[in-house]
């Protein structure tokens, strides 16, 4: 390895690509933060060592003449190198000295000036400064350039690169994701530091900081050889600043995979198709997750979910999955025996709880089918391809039960039960609804399950307080047999009832033990009663869309529930925490501890229409039910009459006092019985529930 290198000197008759098994641009603000501070404080007789940049040399005889490098490599003497390991910050620079030359253009003095007259220093104009880092134009009659960093044609991020980070013009549609996302914060973020560092330190200011990078930060550059393997030092490197995920570890072990089989098993043309599904897959893969720019989705989560939905469901913990994908599925040693030799050792097991232990010894039978009499076959190339394609059209459902609303392929019925699960929790259950929806493509059989699905989580864990892993073994090796055909939906909805038989009779009857016993403690412990019942918004906000379904208008949005910290305050106490002298002869005769129960029962509880609600608090029933106005007439507050559809109902009532909270009350949990087709056993067992005085 040679001395360390400046980029002035690294930039030198190179060009720099980011291969496809490369994942995307993963820098967010802290190692951004941390760039630009060791940028601005490094002390003008110091050097920044940066790392180690660790390439792969590209033959020339490989470049094809239709590649836009050809030209350079052709005729003035360039190479072009892969990047193996330094791609987040050589990124990270050409972001800088990106929006370094925006600044500089949108300098007063700098306007309607071409980038050969703008002038850094005495000597050196931005064009000089684009040519050695940026692009190289083509002679004239030629319309195109070249850039001197940037990623591969089939790599992801490659349009995004050239036309919304480095302005080439002529884009039209350029595919966005989370990691493009990535991109434009990091280039709107020099692009505002530079900004207010020119404000405060002059032209001088930024001179400074373009000689600081291009001649202080220090690379040690590392060249592979042709017999060292590219895609073997690309895992062991990879674990410098910010780590890879593990469906990125993944893309490139698939990749590798496909560079060793000879071309008997694996002709040149098929190694292209395949490597080219793999690619292909991963960019949709990498759209879907990223497809909501503000609230991705987690890599890991989404492979580890379709690895129990293809491969088998497993009690361990961790990353079990990634070791039997990296490890077992898709080991070299499957490929090409003589690589590896399987070295066997002994493993620490987890210790599991003796109510974990049975679930345990019902999944070996899958574990031990899928782990050991597959991993002595030779993995077939088709093998790859299937798995990938399950793994790109699964991402789409995956989606699919996250955002459903914008996903594009499913029915409003669909939508709506899947919207549902979202509000409720999904507990284990997004694994067997991704399942759900990649295999059965009717709306009509799909939306059945989703509803018994949904009563299954009200029930067992919201209105019971069962543990949240009760029958989760089960449900899991369900995911694998809905994808493989192995079990019908009639079956599992048949499975979801047999769990539930311990609180629901086959006739429908609810044993409300449980759930007597949950709301006893909230009301005893601390006297919150429903309202600290984990199911209360749940419940109030299907009370609200039942109303709805009447009116036909829709008066409460779900998320005006979400925002912390006033959701709790979204549900409002029509009597009041703090009684107030108005309410005194509504509760005349009742002794704290009655009114303290009466207070936070099912029927005291409402559904409000917003926030701004929360201003009613301790005022008088008459006083709630209409809204207030100020002596100019404006509005400054709603009322129960112009609020929800749950709002307007109370708001009917005219007065509020015991009977009425006990009739609502009774009202409200026979909903919950039509609602979630279960059946208290009478009238005293509703009275029972509402933990209200006789």
């Amino acid at each position: 390895m040679d001395e360390p290198k400046s980029l002035d000197s690294l930039f030198k008759e190179k060009l720099f690509r980011i291969p496809d098994y490369q994942r995307g641009y993963a820098w967010g603000r802290s190692q951004l933060d941390a760039f630009w501070d060791d940028l601005i404080n490094l002390p003008s007789s110091r050097f920044h060592y940066t790392g180690v940049l660790t390439l792969k040399e590209i033959p020339s005889n490989e470049v094809r003449q239709d590649d836009k490098e050809f030209w350079l490599i052709d005729d003035h003497s360039y190479k072009l190198y892969h990047i193996v390991d330094g791609q987040q910050r050589l990124t990270t620079f050409t972001l800088f000295l990106q929006a370094f030359v925006q600044v500089l253009r949108s300098l007063p003095e700098n306007e309607c000036k071409t980038d050969g007259a703008i002038y850094l220093t005495d000597t050196l104009t931005i064009a000089d400064v684009e040519g050695k880092f940026l692009f190289k134009d083509k002679p004239a009659g030629d319309a195109f350039r070249t850039y001197k960093f940037g990623y591969t044609v089939d790599n992801p991020s490659y349009q995004y690169m050239r036309y919304r980070i480095l302005d080439e013009p002529g884009s039209g549609t350029v595919l966005e994701t989370f990691y493009t996302l990535n991109l434009a914060n990091g280039k709107h973020y020099f692009r505002e530091q530079l900004r207010i560092w020119y404000e405060r330190e002059g032209i001088k200011g930024l001179q400074d900081l373009y000689r600081t990078l291009t001649k202080r930060f220090l690379f040690n550059e590392y060249v592979i050889k042709d017999e060292f393997d590219v895609f073997v030092a690309f895992e062991t490197m990879n674990n410098r600043g910010k780590t890879l995920s593990d469906l990125e570890l993944l893309k490139n072990r698939l990749i590798y995979l496909t560079t060793l089989y000879t071309d008997k098993e694996l002709d040149p043309a098929e190694r292209k198709e395949l490597r080219d599904s793999i690619n292909e897959a991963w960019k949709e893969i990498y759209f879907q997750l990223g497809r909501n720019k503000s609230k991705p989705l987690n890599d890991d989560e989404f492979l580890q979910a379709h690895w129990m939905m293809y491969f088998k469901y497993s009690r361990s913990t961790g990353r079990a999955y990634i070791k039997f994908l990296l490890d077992e599925q898709f080991a070299p040693r499957r490929v090409h025996p003589k690589i590896d030799n399987r070295i066997e050792m002994e493993e620490a097991k987890e210790q599991l709880s003796d109510a974990d232990r049975e679930a345990d010894e019902e999944s070996a039978v899958d574990e031990v089918e899928t782990s050991e009499s597959k991993m002595a076959d030779k993995l077939q190339p088709i093998e790859i391809l299937e798995y990938v394609k399950s793994l790109r059209e699964s991402s789409v459902h995956w989606f699919g039960t996250f955002y459903p609303d914008i996903a594009g392929n499913l029915t409003e019925s669909d939508i709506a039960w899947i919207q549902r699960l979202n509000r409720l929790g999904m507990k284990y259950f997004r694994p067997l609804i991704m399942a759900i929806l990649k295999t059965c493509e009717d709306s009509a059989q799909r939306v059945p399950i989703f509803k018994e699905i949904e009563r299954f989580i009200f029930v067992v864990f919201q209105m019971t307080g069962t543990r949240s892993n009760y029958s989760s073994a089960e449900f899991f090796k369900a995911v694998r047999k809905i994808n493989h055909g192995d079990m019908e939906l009639a079956e599992l909805k048949n499975r979801l009832r047999s769990r539930m038989s311990y609180w629901v009779t086959d006739q429908g009857k609810f044993v409300d033990l449980d759930f007597y016993s949950l709301l006893e403690k909230k009301f005893s412990n601390n006297g919150d009663g429903y309202y600290d019942w984990s199911g209360l918004h749940y419940f109030l906000y299907e009370y609200e869309l039942s109303l709805l379904s009447c009116s036909r208008q829709e008066k409460v949005d779900w998320t005006s529930l979400l925002k912390t910290p006033k959701d709790k305050i979204s549900i409002e106490h029509i009597y009041p925490q703090s009684e107030t002298r108005e309410w005194k002869p509504a509760f005349k005769g009742k002794r704290k501890k009655e009114r303290d129960a009466y207070r936070n029962s099912l029927g005291n509880l409402l559904l409000l229409s917003s926030s701004i609600n929360s201003s009613l608090q301790n005022d008088s029933f008459a006083e709630k039910k209409h809204p207030k106005f100020n002596s100019d007439g404006r509005k400054l507050r709603n009322g129960y009459d112009d609020g929800s559809h749950s709002e307007i109902e109370v708001s009917r009532y005219h007065n509020w006092g015991p009977e009425e909270i006990r009739e609502r009350g009774i009202r409200m949990l026979k909903f919950m019985e039509k609602r979630w087709d279960i059946r208290f056993a009478d009238d005293a067992a509703r009275e029972k529930l509402l933990f209200i005085p006789e």
